[in-house]
């Protein structure tokens, strides 16, 4: 564990941090589609993302969730950092993109950390300040893009959360995260298949430029 906390963090976490990290942190494996964090949840862990990806959504008044961001290795997330914080409950639910690895703190010592160590008080701002602009991004997606630039992007982000230009992804999969149809998605991925940026297979796709 200590060593890929250096490899990830050692840029800015102190050595004495990363030894208390190292103390109290639990390693947890996750695997592709596993929920890390449900709504509702009471947050006793705050996850640093060793490896893999994970992605944030949130859920409306009616029940329909939309993908607010993705998490790669070195990040955690901030929403329930917030909950960590606040002794609230989770306001988002998290499921691993791909297989991952995490290491999970106990929220006790956030507050502490955030006195006695100047590396995670940056850390935490840092995250913040990137899960906010990235939220700000879904939010102009929303109100200004259309489908078909929003479902291109959503691709191209995917493709660089798993270091994979093959996506194993379904119709019906893209729609829930964007908040669409299955009916829409399909009818703009074949478009997007016919602009020659993507390639449809049986659930999967390869994006050809990004």
């Amino acid at each position: 564990m200590k060593q890929a906390l250096i490899d990830h963090y050692g840029y800015i976490f102190e050595d004495e941090l990363i030894d208390e990290i190292v103390k109290v942190g639990r390693v947890s494996k996750i695997y592709q589609g596993d929920t890390v964090i449900e709504y509702g949840q009471s947050v006793r862990y705050m996850p640093l993302l060793l490896d893999g990806a994970i992605k944030i959504m949130r859920q409306d008044s009616d029940g329909e969730e939309l993908l607010l961001y993705f998490l790669e290795s070195g990040d955690t997330c901030s929403m329930t950092m917030t909950c960590c914080m606040g002794n609230s409950k989770s306001e988002i639910r998290a499921v691993a993109e791909k297989d991952s690895t995490l290491v999970m703190i106990p929220v006790e010592h956030m507050a502490s950390w955030m006195q006695k160590y100047p590396g995670w008080m940056s850390f935490v701002f840092d995250s913040y300040s990137n899960r906010f602009s990235e939220m700000l991004e879904a939010i102009d997606s929303l109100a200004f893009s259309n489908m078909h630039d929003r479902v291109y992007r959503y691709l191209k982000d995917k493709v660089m959360v798993t270091k994979s230009t093959e996506l194993d992804v379904t119709h019906q999969q893209i729609a829930n995260d964007l908040h669409s149809s299955r009916v829409v998605i399909s009818r703009l991925l074949k478009s997007l298949e016919k602009e020659g940026k993507i390639q449809i297979s049986r659930n999967k796709l390869v994006v050809l430029e990004f």
